[in-house]
């Protein structure tokens, strides 16, 4: 029987894909590109955006090309995109600068002097954001003092979702996911704060238009043909990756949380109005019209299990390369053989700062309990068991706000792994669900889609067209042991604030002097 097609793509931080759904929910073809991040201990955390824009082209044309027959019933294309992301953009609509992630954490310089000029607690209500380097706030107060020359000549403040719709679209709007992502819109006005665009010195007609996440604008003849569409094909704005991938895997209603980690990791649970936490721990963004998202973000996810990989597997790699194997499947084989817990092996996995629950960007890795008699398996473990406690002080945060969840979903690129699913379950203490979905943000954007067009009657039908793989269940022994080096790693994280402080000025400083 032939079915509609929804083009749904998701742009994260590390890399791109596209993926090709049928309207029954099943997937015919997926193309992925990857793409280099540069960073470096100053906090520079910064992508080229026309490289982007390239992959991006080239999995829509790849996915157009695989469907065969099957492309002439694309319907649309619809965005998930990465949060967080700055771009100044200038007169001839050509990046002024490189694209600034949500890793970045230069404006980390500027807190204190921003939170003498303005109201962080009142800024957080009004814009579901805590003040942090992550957010589009921070980035811009810096281009402003270090880059004056390049602040003046700038004529639209955006970001990678922005600057991809106008690729296609000819159309500079930004949706109200990103925007709410940025700490410069008010959840409750629906529009760029008069207060904080007055602190940056920039006007609203320097900010995109914001719209709803189910705008759609027609795609542009020049770019159609090289993609293989048709001129004029829809192409539906969409939202925030996270918000996407809640939508993917079937967690769009009150007590159901999804647990994405990726290259960084977040939990989300869907809510009908905004809401904001009186201890300013999580943060609320939009999801869709009369529909928003609680939830808190980490900022090292995958990125440390990559770390792991490049600095401590460069054997392992090159035997999963000539066995055809994946590098990550095979050092979780490693964990495996180390009991829950590494020994009293702990990892505080802040290797790029830390968002949620505590917002320290000044936040750095610490290895607890290093003794002689641990090796590389057991680091790799901590690695992920490290990351799961993240995770942990996310959830219980969110919980405090929301009560307890009644089902616990799970998205990104670490279900691959059920080693690390078993150890998230084994330190949560709860039961997780693995949903049959691959691409949950992909798959989010193209319920999304289908919904804009009218071929669905709501996003919440995405309940019913995802099951459920495979459910993990706590080992209770093992629970009982992360309880008590998850206390551990609170106290050892607590006692180090004045030295996070410490080494983060001292890394900048030396940062500083190898660049003059």
């Amino acid at each position: 029987m032939i079915q509609p097609i929804m083009v749904g793509v998701d742009i994260g931080t590390t890399g791109i894909r596209s993926v090709a759904y049928r309207l029954d929910g099943s997937s015919t073809a997926v193309a992925t590109e990857e793409y280099p991040l540069s960073t470096d201990q100053s906090g520079i955390a910064e992508q080229d955006a026309d490289t982007i824009m390239m992959a991006m082209e080239a999995v829509i044309s790849r996915t157009v090309r695989l469907l065969g027959d099957e492309a002439a019933q694309i319907k649309g294309i619809a965005f998930s995109s990465v949060l967080h992301s700055f771009l100044a953009i200038g007169e001839d609509g050509r990046p002024l600068s490189r694209l600034m992630t949500w890793a970045d954490t230069r404006g980390q310089i500027y807190l204190e002097e921003l939170k003498q000029k303005l109201d962080a607690k009142a800024l957080y209500r009004r814009t579901g954001c805590p003040l942090h380097p992550m957010y589009s706030l921070l980035k811009i107060y810096w281009l402003k003092k270090q880059q004056p020359e390049l602040f003046k000549r700038v004529t639209w403040f955006g970001s990678i979702k922005d600057y991809a719709f106008h690729r296609l679209t000819g159309k500079r709007v930004v949706d109200r996911s990103i925007a709410s992502g940025s700490g410069v819109y008010n959840l409750f006005t629906l529009e760029w704060d008069p207060e904080v665009l007055d602190i940056l010195g920039i006007s609203q007609e320097k900010m995109p238009a914001v719209v709803s996440t189910t705008t759609q604008h027609s795609l542009q003849s020049g770019i159609a043909q090289r993609l293989g569409l048709p001129a004029g094909l829809p192409v539906i704005i969409g939202a925030g990756d996270g918000m996407m991938a809640n939508v993917g895997v079937g967690a769009v209603k009150a007590g159901q949380i999804n647990i994405t980690i990726g290259t960084s990791g977040a939990i989300r649970m869907a809510a009908d109005q905004p809401k904001t936490d009186e201890k300013g721990r999580t943060w609320c963004y939009n999801l869709a019209d009369g529909r928003w998202m609680l939830g808190g973000a980490i900022n090292n996810g995958g990125i440390s299990f990559r770390w792991v990989r490049d600095k401590f597997a460069e054997t392992e790699q090159r035997v999963a390369e000539k066995l055809g194997l994946d590098s990550y499947s095979l050092l979780a084989t490693y964990a495996q053989k180390v009991p829950a817990g590494a020994n009293g092996l702990i990892l505080l996995p802040f290797f790029t700062g830390e968002r949620a629950p505590y917002w320290n960007a000044d936040a750095r890795g610490v290895l607890f309990g290093l003794t002689l008699n641990h090796d590389k398996r057991h680091i790799i473990r901590a690695v992920l068991e490290g990351i799961c406690y993240r995770m942990k002080s996310v959830l219980l945060s969110l919980e405090e706000i929301t009560g307890k969840a009644e089902e616990i979903r799970v998205s990104g690129s670490f279900t691959r792994s059920e080693v690390w699913l078993q150890i998230l379950a084994d330190v949560l203490g709860r039961e997780i669900s693995l949903p049959n979905v691959e691409e949950g943000a992909a798959f989010g954007a193209a319920i999304l889609g289908f919904y804009t067009l009218g071929l669905l009657p709501s996003i919440d039908v995405a309940v019913d067209m995802v099951g459920i793989k495979k459910t993990f269940i706590p080992n209770p022994n093992n629970y009982a042991t992360y309880e008590k080096l998850y206390t551990m790693y609170e106290q050892v994280y607590w006692n180090l604030q004045e030295q996070f402080s410490m080494i983060s000025n001292f890394q900048r400083s030396e940062m500083g002097k190898e660049h003059d």
